[in-house]
């Protein structure tokens, strides 16, 4: 297949894209940073690491915003189901290092 120039305008929406990947990630960070001092509440307090009305709040909550905005709702909940299982995997940590100490 011959090499081809790609136009200007695919660079740019990559720009976008790429920053919007930034900023993403940034937000991540704050997240699980908050998702770590929930994990300590939690281990201190001896609150049990999966809430499941609380899961389902979540999941909820951003597949409706999702609709708002034209997303895919299953998709952005498959997305949340993710990131709160790797929460959940992070505070079960702070729960056994906390059961050691």
């Amino acid at each position: 297949m011959p090499s081809q120039t790609l136009p200007e305008e695919l660079h740019e929406y990559r720009r976008q894209i790429d920053a919007l990947d930034n900023q993403i990630v940034a937000l991540l960070a704050q997240r699980f940073e908050i998702v770590r001092a929930v994990g300590q509440l939690k281990a201190r307090e001896n609150i049990p690491v999966v809430q499941g009305a609380r899961v389902e709040e979540v999941k909820d909550r951003v597949a409706e915003m999702a609709s708002r905005q034209n997303l895919d709702p299953q998709m952005v909940r498959d997305i949340y189901q993710r990131m709160i299982d790797h929460a959940h995997d992070l505070e079960d940590n702070f729960k056994s290092v906390g059961a050691k100490a």
